[in-house]
């Protein structure tokens, strides 16, 4: 077994996110405030009913000053080493529920220079055209033109520059490594990097003049990014921003497996063909048994299959329907390949749609690229 190891570059191992939440110490996102939420939206999402997002940072602070009328801004990201996939897709989602339920802006920052400093095979002009192609299936999510600002930190770096060396002047460098690990062999690209992406936290506040509350939903393994931002926020005159974190989707192979952009068949892309998509489907990691005899004799485990954690967390909205995919399975009346078959479906619809919007998005990239 692979030890757990959860970096905003590495996550390895079977994840215990009650573990996690001890380990970064965030807080675990509760019922009770989940129906805070509700109050306000009069909905909850697929993801935070099914609990894919389960740990916060100062998420009822965040809607106690929504309460009190101050509007919060979103912030979330993009790093662009790849094409995109589902998982890549699951905060953008939840963060376009947000921003259509709160009517908040939303900055968007794809973190170009991060990619080239961390990957050695990556030039700055790969991360740069991945970042081109990242932007479309950003616009395709459907987030609001007039709400939403998408950036690269290599074209936006005058405006972020001048927040950010404000952040690196309060941030020792024992600090960043106690967060991120840094030694002696990193280079000081990635050293002063953590300053780049903090400064969006604060980008409203300078922007409108005054302090403004920001929420950003963001995968687990980003938590230490803004680490740094909440320690130094209050010292520059900001509020520390909130955060709303997600699990991770597990990567087509199985539990301790994580989609990546760099083997392809532990993902599905947003630019895979429709039969390529359906064929990962079918070869993914389940929880059936070794035969169809004795997957009608014992049933099956949901628990560790890929499968239905896709249905559970993403596709099948219906309680209803996806808990009788549950029963059906442990009670041996359906076979993984009628499961497969069902999630195939889904995945090929869903691609459908979002790789025409994608297509579309080509023409309204002005409406939402901001740059110096």
């Amino acid at each position: 077994m692979v030890e757990m190891k959860v970096t905003p570059w590495t996550v390895e191992g079977e994840i215990d996110y009650k573990k996690l939440i001890k380990q970064f110490g965030t807080a675990p996102l509760t019922d009770k405030l989940i129906d805070e939420i509700k109050k306000h939206t009069g909905e909850l999402h697929l993801m935070l009913r099914r609990k894919l997002f389960f740990s916060h940072r100062d998420l009822d602070w965040l809607l106690s000053k929504y309460d009190s009328g101050e509007s919060f801004v979103l912030y979330t990201g993009r790093g662009p080493s790849g094409h995109t996939h589902i998982g890549h897709l699951v905060p953008w989602i939840f963060t376009k529920w947000l921003q259509d339920k709160f009517d908040a802006e939303l900055y968007f920052q794809l973190t170009d220079d991060e990619k080239f400093l961390m990957n050695r095979q990556l030039s700055l002009d790969d991360t740069q055209k991945f970042a081109q192609e990242n932007v479309l299936d950003i616009i395709a999510v459907g987030f609001d033109p007039k709400k939403t600002k998408i950036f690269f930190d290599t074209s936006y770096a005058k405006t972020l520059y001048k927040i950010a060396v404000r952040v690196a002047k309060l941030t020792t460098f024992s600090t960043a490594k106690a967060v991120f690990g840094f030694n002696n062999s990193t280079n000081i690209g990635m050293a002063f990097f953590p300053s780049m992406q903090a400064a969006p936290c604060f980008l409203p506040s300078e922007l409108a003049g005054k302090k403004v509350p920001v929420l950003i939903p963001a995968a687990i393994d980003q938590d230490p990014y803004w680490r740094i931002s909440r320690d130094v926020a209050e010292r520059l005159g900001y509020y520390k921003p909130a955060q709303i974190h997600s699990m991770f989707l597990p990567g087509l192979q199985g539990p301790g497996s994580k989609m990546s952009a760099s083997k392809p068949n532990t993902a599905i892309f947003t630019t895979d063909s429709l039969d390529v998509a359906e064929k990962k489907v079918m070869g993914a990691f389940t929880g059936g048994r070794g035969s169809l005899k004795e997957q009608r004799e014992k049933g099956g485990n949901p628990n560790i299959c890929t499968v239905y954690q896709y249905m559970y967390y993403i596709f099948e909205p219906s309680d209803e329907k996806i808990k009788q995919m549950r029963e059906d399975c442990k009670a041996g009346r359906v076979t993984c390949g009628e499961c497969k078959q069902r999630l195939a479906k889904y995945v090929i619809a869903f691609l459908k749609e979002h790789q025409k919007r994608r297509k579309n998005a080509k023409k309204n990239i002005d409406k939402f690229l901001v740059k110096d």
